[in-house]
């Protein structure tokens, strides 16, 4: 199920999607919830990211052939860094070339969003899981180079592109990735060769801070990110979940 955030007027609400019309959810989408007969036609509604996180926990270097072209040896437990809620955009929305920048980089990622309260886990993911999503997971490529650390690099405004939607059903163990920059294919993957296992991810992860629903666990990038500018235009590209699109701008 393809469970999309859209904006109709000043009305925002969760849709499951069916072919070009969506039945808004009624009740919580991390709890009970039903879908209306209610019908409102995908055209009359602007995209929204589809979760609200209090927290974006990313992976890096989780792919072997990205951990090669950066020139790093393979992590032997997952590398994590936090990108702040602040960052968070949705499907067609600018992604903001900050002045502090020489070099900001597309990453495309696949995502996943916590389904319920997660904290140190012992065995099984099931239930904690809602669904899987694309990402976005611009970084400042100067700016992490020489800071080392990634916090400042990876938490600009507009740095977390989400969407276009949350797939609830689907295997992400044999997912190709690909991103486009203007049309043109720059990183093409699969989740077959993920260094750490999405299930070991979440349970790690659920051992240092407690996950919440709503919150996105970005597994890493493939091979092949490479800089974006103002005027460019990237598309995310995973499938079983469709196409994230999002502009590059300068700021306002």
């Amino acid at each position: 199920m393809k469970i999309y955030r859209c904006a109709c007027g000043k009305r925002r609400f969760y849709a499951r999607l069916d072919g070009d019309i969506l039945h808004p959810v009624s009740g919580s989408l991390y709890g009970d919830f039903s879908i209306s007969r209610e019908q409102v036609p995908l055209a009359d509604v602007r995209l929204l990211a589809p979760c609200r996180p209090s927290k974006i926990v990313a992976v890096g270097l989780n792919y072997r052939d990205h951990a090669e072209e950066r020139g790093k040896t393979l992590p032997v437990e997952p590398l994590l860094f936090l990108k702040p809620s602040s960052a968070v955009i949705g499907p067609y929305e600018a992604i903001v070339y900050p002045p502090q920048s020489k070099r900001v980089d597309y990453e495309g990622e696949l995502a996943l969003v916590i389904g319920k309260k997660a904290s140190r886990l012992s065995e099984g993911t099931d239930g904690y899981i809602l669904g899987y999503t694309c990402m976005n997971d611009v970084t400042a490529r100067d700016l992490q180079d020489r800071d080392v650390q990634f916090t400042r690099a990876k938490s600009f405004d507009t740095f977390a592109a989400v969407g276009p939607c949350v797939e609830t059903d689907l295997n992400p163990d044999n997912l190709r990735i690909k991103t486009f920059l203007n049309g043109k294919l720059r990183q093409s993957g699969h989740t077959r060769n993920l260094i750490f296992t999405i299930p070991f991810l979440v349970r790690y992860i659920s051992h240092i801070m407690t996950l919440y629903p709503g919150d996105v666990i970005t597994t890493g990038t493939p091979a092949g990110v490479g800089p974006m500018t103002p005027g460019d235009r990237v598309d995310i590209q995973i499938e079983g979940i469709g196409t994230l699109s999002n502009t590059v701008a300068l700021p306002a």
